[in-house]
Parts: C-alpha cells; structure tokens; sequence
C-alpha cells in the first residue's frame, strides 16, 4: 500500500506500530467510558514525522535523490535529519530561532545542516523554496511532494488493526500542517475499498489548535485569517501561519461530521501536567493540546463520554521537558 518500487530502497529505523494506551485513571476521573492514546512519541526520533520521512527519504533514494532541504517546527527537522543520514543522503534543516535547543542540537547530531530564521515556520518555508530553486535539493516540506503523506497514513492503517477493525467513534488530532490528519482519513478511504471497514462507522476527526495560531480553525469557521498575526506557541508543531493542505483539512472534518477547535497555552500547560502525572505517559504539547481539548469538547457536549474516544500523542514529551519544570 506504499508508493516504493523497489524493496531494497526502503529506509527504515524501525517506525510505526506504537501502542495504543489506556489510561483509566484519567477515564475515571472525566466519566469516561473509554480513552485511548496512540503514543507516536515511540516511535524513531520521538515523534510521528518518523513515519512521513522513512516514505520521502525511501523514495528519495528511488529517485536518486542526494540533497534534501525541510522547513520545521523542530520533529520534522530531526527526523529528516536522521533517515537521511541512513539514506547517505545530505539535509538542510531550516527551523525559527526560537526552537527548542534539543531540536537544533538533533538534527546537527546526525549530521545535518541547520540554518535558524527570525519568525515562524511559514518564513523557514519561504528559504527552502529559495534554496530548492537554487541548489537543486528537493524540498520535503509539507504537502509540497505526495510521500510524507503515505508515510504518515500507516497510522490509519494501525489504528484500525491495533483495535480489531472497530474503530474510535472520536480522533482528536493536534494540527499544525495536518498531514496526519489527511493521512489517517485517506487510510480509512482506502480500507472502505478494500472492504476491510464500513464506511458508516467512521469516526468524527476532529481538529485542534492553539489560541496563538489557529488558521484551521478560522478558515473551516469563514472567519478572515491575519497570517501576520499568529504567534509562537509552547507546542511548536501547532505554529503553523501557512497551511498548504488546509482546503484537505477541510474536507476530512466536513466528512468525518468532525470540527476544528482551538485551546489557550494555559490550557495546553495544565494538560501537559495532568496527561503526565495521571496518565504516566510522556506527553508531548501538542498531545497535551488534544487532551484540553476533549475536556472542553465533553463540558460542551460534541463528544460523550460514553463514545470511545482516541487522542494522538504526536510526539515525545522528553523534547519538552522544560515545560514542567518549577
């Protein structure tokens, strides 16, 4: 079900096939009837861009490819970095400033170059399309070529096989590009095809985003959209001003009967303690914003707490530890 021709091109770090988690005590607390976690901070390089980059760095060795250049927030950044050092081939990281040591230092430990830019990752963007047209790398950010996004549908795939072909009747997703979110969705699709899955017992995808930057939101709500307004936020995958495939996004929320809402950084922090300390998982801010956000979701009645409800945790919560300090 992946576009690689040859097996022998495949580069792999073992990615995929992270667990699917309960976590009673929280479920107890809120009266829920089943809460789940995919924790995709397991996989290679701690996060889900394991899945998208191990599909675009395979196929860019296909191809013959030798130069790779990525805008990112940070995940991107360090997983690009690492299957490129697999593949043998060179990567240019290009990340706002105010990135997180550890994403920097990452992505330099295996080997990549990293060019740090005053600004969000809409500004990263505009240089690697600059670099791209100039050196000849291929440019893997978002969307911009169709192979992350196979990667990332594995998670569709494993969701539906982790939970004996029954799927959520909720997939609360925290969404920056939103690549995972079409992934997830355009596996459900082909599944519905293969008659592996029916198509009436598809669960409501449901998007979340920060208060600092929520362009989703806003444009699946009609509201005008101030790119120049957004600000950073504390879960840095979500600080995303341009979002190439935000029509898509539209779509699968309009499909899946889902919705796009957003939680404050206040509310993303206070997840973040509450997911680790009750849940004992490693949470990334991201993750955290997707567990604000189904508590808001239950107070306003879109989600019952008698639905079977799945929350992906995009990454590692040991990249954002600081977080929880004193």
């Amino acid at each position: 079900m992946l576009p690689l021709t040859n097996p022998d091109n495949i580069v792999s770090l073992g990615e995929g096939m992270t667990p699917i988690i309960s976590v009673p005590r929280l479920a107890k607390k809120y009266g829920l009837n089943q809460l789940l976690i995919k924790d995709e901070g397991l996989n290679p390089t701690g996060s889900f861009k394991a899945r998208g980059m191990s599909m675009a760095i395979s196929k860019a060795k296909e191809l013959g490819l030798k130069d790779c250049v990525v805008p990112t927030a940070g995940n991107a950044g360090g997983a690009m970095s690492a299957y490129c050092a697999a593949a043998g081939i060179n990567a240019t990281i290009i990340m706002p400033a105010i990135t997180p040591h550890i994403f920097q230092d990452e992505c330099r430990a295996y080997g990549a170059k990293v060019i740090l830019v005053d600004g969000l990752i809409d500004k990263c963007g505009e240089l690697a399309n600059e670099i791209a047209e100039k050196t000849g790398a291929f440019n893997m950010a978002t969307l911009k070529e169709p192979y992350r996004l196979e990667g990332k549908k594995t998670m569709g795939y494993e969701i539906a096989e982790q939970l004996d072909w029954q799927l959520p009747d909720v997939i609360i997703y925290p969404t920056g590009g939103g690549t995972g979110l079409i992934g997830i969705w355009k596996a459900f699709q082909e599944m519905i095809t293969l008659g592996w899955i029916e198509d009436k017992k598809l669960p409501k995808m449901i998007v979340v985003q920060s208060e600092n930057c929520a362009p989703v939101v806003k444009y699946i709500a009609g509201t005008f959209i101030d790119e120049g307004s957004f600000q950073p936020s504390i879960a840095s995958g979500l600080a995303v001003p341009k979002v190439v495939g935000i029509e898509m996004i539209h779509q699968v929320v309009n499909e899946s009967k889902g919705c796009a809402v957003t939680v404050s950084e206040q509310e993303i922090l206070a997840g973040l303690r509450e997911i680790t300390t009750g849940g004992g998982i490693s949470m990334s801010a991201e993750g955290a914003a997707a567990w604000s956000a189904l508590k808001n979701l239950l107070d306003n009645g879109v989600v019952s707490a008698n639905e079977k409800i799945l929350l992906l945790n995009t990454g590692s919560g040991y990249k954002n530890l600081e977080l929880l300090g004193d």
